[in-house]
């Protein structure tokens, strides 16, 4: 569902400190996933708004053939693949119409979601037409969303991924800080650049926390995209298109590969 793709401009400001597996422990995990085959659930940064390359029968999900599940896909060949992310997604759409395709085998789950709820696509929009005080006026009101009624919606979609696939290894993905700070660039002043930021962070803080207390694995793309930022000279992510405003704030194609990709190959 497209939700005029604005709302899949769900700027999901997320991020926080994730864990990977090294060595052995990385190899049989991925064997577990290949065996078992893998399911890719959440929001736009899932499903590659941003990226191109999309693929029709996907109507407005919107996923694309170089998002990060995809890549994972072709290079890991799995025993099954269910691409079901879709643009736009909150975590009641993840419950209501992406969880048909896990089952007791199913050996690999990714997952990004949360964003949309918070209303990060709302935060943007107010931040880019609207003055430095109602843009932080707008992130302390997504942040008290965040604090008092995410945690309770993620641990719904995360409960819901247990019971159905029991024995299948999850990965929750955060989501890159949108700007690097202290550079000349046009655009939105510093203050609000540095609160969104903050954000992220925020919002990333307790997706985690919901993700390590269900046993899952928290993949930070924070270091991935470091020096890939908007403003950084060579960004990974869209900055306002106002020709296709619901590709603002998503990660390129070159995002995803890079940015992404690599994190979920670690993890899973």
């Amino acid at each position: 569902m497209r939700r005029s793709r604005l709302t899949g401009f769900m700027t999901s400001l997320l991020l926080a400190t994730g864990l990977s597996l090294t060595g052995a422990a990385t190899a049989q995990a991925s064997s577990t996933a290949v065996s078992g085959g893998y399911v890719a659930l959440g929001d736009s940064y899932s499903s590659g708004v941003g990226s191109g390359s999309y693929i029709g029968s996907s109507g407005s999900c919107d996923r694309s053939t170089k998002a990060y599940p995809y890549l994972w896909n072709a290079a890991h060949s799995p025993s099954s693949f269910a691409f079901n992310a879709c643009s736009g997604a909150k975590t009641g759409d993840v419950l209501a119409n992406q969880l048909g395709s896990l089952n007791s085998s199913t050996g690999l789950v990714s997952i990004t979601i949360g964003g949309n709820d918070a209303g990060f696509a709302d935060v943007m929009t107010t931040c880019v037409i609207s003055s430095n005080s109602t843009c932080l006026a707008k992130i302390n009101s997504a942040k008290a969303y965040v604090d008092s009624t995410l945690p309770g919606k993620l641990d719904t979609v995360y409960d819901a991924i247990s019971a159905k696939a029991p024995s299948a290894r999850v990965v929750v993905i955060g989501y890159p800080r949108f700007y690097k700070l202290g550079q000349s660039c046009l655009g939105l002043s510093e203050t609000k650049r540095s609160a969104i930021n903050d954000a992220a962070d925020h919002l990333n803080s307790a997706v985690q926390k919901r993700a390590l207390d269900h046993d899952f694995v928290f993949g930070d793309v924070r270091t991935t995209f470091s020096g890939h930022e908007i403003c950084s000279g060579s960004s990974w992510l869209h900055s306002v298109n106002w020709l296709d405003i619901g590709e603002s704030y998503h990660p390129t194609a070159s995002g995803q590969s890079g940015g992404y990709l690599p994190v979920l190959t670690n993890a899973a």
